[in-house]
């Protein structure tokens, strides 16, 4: 599929860039490879392929969870800022 440079220009104006006169020859014709490429790839058979979200086996980066005991309450007032009745004491929002 072949695209004109008037294609080629609109699409620049909806991209927001201005291009040069070799700059539009240039993207013209490799916009238009990539839209014959993506032609050819239609074509092939993909009836028998599953779809699919990637070619790669599924496998997580992230570590297992392993529970642990988490902080005590002591522990955790003794690091605040401001404490009252036990309870982190913060300034207030409204007046």
């Amino acid at each position: 599929m072949s695209l004109t440079l008037q294609e080629v220009t609109h699409i620049a104006y909806l991209a927001r860039l201005k291009l040069t006169d070799g700059e539009l020859k240039t993207y013209r014709e490799q916009l238009s490879a990539i839209l014959d490429h993506v032609a050819r790839l239609q074509e092939l058979d993909t009836k028998g392929i599953p779809p699919t979200s990637s070619v790669l086996p599924p496998r997580s980066v992230l570590r297992e969870d392993q529970p642990r005991p988490g902080l005590g309450a002591e522990t955790l007032m003794r690091t605040a800022p401001q404490v009252e009745d036990n309870q982190f004491k913060v300034p207030p929002v409204f007046e």
